[in-house]
């Protein structure tokens, strides 16, 4: 199988070295000077082990690209880019009949849990990916994956649920690159374990490194009532055990010479200033539900409008301190506080 990476930014750079390192195709997608750099030096990959030149194929889009029955897609951008790389590929034809859409498998190795829904309105074969990864990309060309003996934890199910033989395969190639990748028949589950995790993205990302306790206290608490909210709209999620069982000694993180580790997903787009940030499909997806069945959530509301607010003014990660984020949660969780 041949796996084009729709995203090769941290976390699809990474998937997309490992598998070109164990000797699979792989084609990379990327915008702008990261295309440009990985076009003309390609893939600069750092981990514990060493650092790796990836010269895999880049290209800019799937007009690039002559798709065929064994390849595999794997989304890997961020979820508000996720509808237009979507309908991009989707309706480009394939070798031998038919679409994208209609013939190939994609994959949603992203946060959040809408990505699989958007995809499943355009892919008749979606799969999720539940990803554990510290990994990095902030200058162009350039990523690192910094954990071992695992680069990362990968586990993959079927969409809604479920597994196949296609799904295997993956998970095989994928054991052979440096990554754990448990097949699981409840992908979503364990996806939204993640997402409970994600909502600190947004305090690092407002904040800055969650040293200081407000800023802990502030995680724990976005943390706490995504659970609560879970719970109340009666969505499963892998407990804390769970997940500390799977991750326990596989992936520790072990920083190469001179490489930095910075912060997670939200904190390197305010670093590199997309102008975007994710926080509407982590934060968001809590308010969301908590909105759709009538019960507040203050905290991950104000994580979500400020860290939008960031993004949108291209604002440095920590451009505001925890007690001042911590006092514009406690007015919005207010009862006086209009809804």
């Amino acid at each position: 199988m041949r796996y084009i990476i729709i995203g090769a930014g941290a976390v699809g750079g990474s998937i997309g070295a490992r598998l070109h390192l164990a000797g699979h195709d792989v084609v990379l997608v990327a915008r702008g000077a990261h295309h440009e750099a990985l076009r003309e030096r390609g893939l600069r990959f750092t981990a514990p082990e060493s650092t790796h030149e990836i010269p895999a194929p880049a290209v800019t889009g799937p007009e690039d690209v002559e798709l065929g029955p064994d390849d595999v897609l794997v989304l890997a951008v961020k979820t508000q880019d996720s509808a237009a790389a979507l309908d991009a590929w989707a309706p480009r034809p394939v070798t031998g009949g038919g679409t994208a859409g209609e013939r190939l498998p994609l994959l949603c190795a992203q946060n959040g849990v809408e990505n699989e829904r958007l995809a499943l309105r355009r892919f008749r074969r979606v799969y999720g990916v539940c990803v554990w990864m510290p990994s990095t990309y902030l200058e162009p060309g350039l990523v690192a994956a910094p954990c071992a003996p695992y680069t990362g934890i990968l586990s993959l199910g079927r969409y809604p649920s479920g597994a196949d033989d296609t799904v295997r395969r993956v998970a095989a190639d994928l054991e052979k690159s440096v990554f754990l990748a448990p097949v699981v028949p409840d992908v979503m589950r364990w996806k939204y374990a993640k997402l409970i995790n994600n909502l600190v993205n947004a305090v690092e990302a407002i904040c800055g490194p969650l040293v200081p306790d407000e800023a802990q206290a502030l995680g724990a608490r976005a943390k706490a009532e995504g659970v609560a909210v879970l719970d109340a709209a009666g969505i499963a999620h892998a407990d804390a055990a769970e997940q500390a069982a799977l991750r326990s000694g596989k992936v520790e993180i072990r920083p190469a010479d001179g490489v930095e580790r910075g912060g997670g997903s939200s904190w390197q787009s305010l670093t590199r200033g997309t102008g975007t940030i994710e926080a509407d499909y982590l934060n968001g997806e809590i308010v969301l539900l908590a909105r759709e069945h009538g019960i507040p959530a203050p905290v991950n509301e104000t994580l979500q409008r400020i860290a939008g607010a960031c993004a949108r003014e291209r604002r440095a990660p920590g451009s505001m301190t925890p007690e001042a984020l911590t006092a514009l949660i406690d007015a919005a969780a207010s009862p006086s506080t209009p809804r």
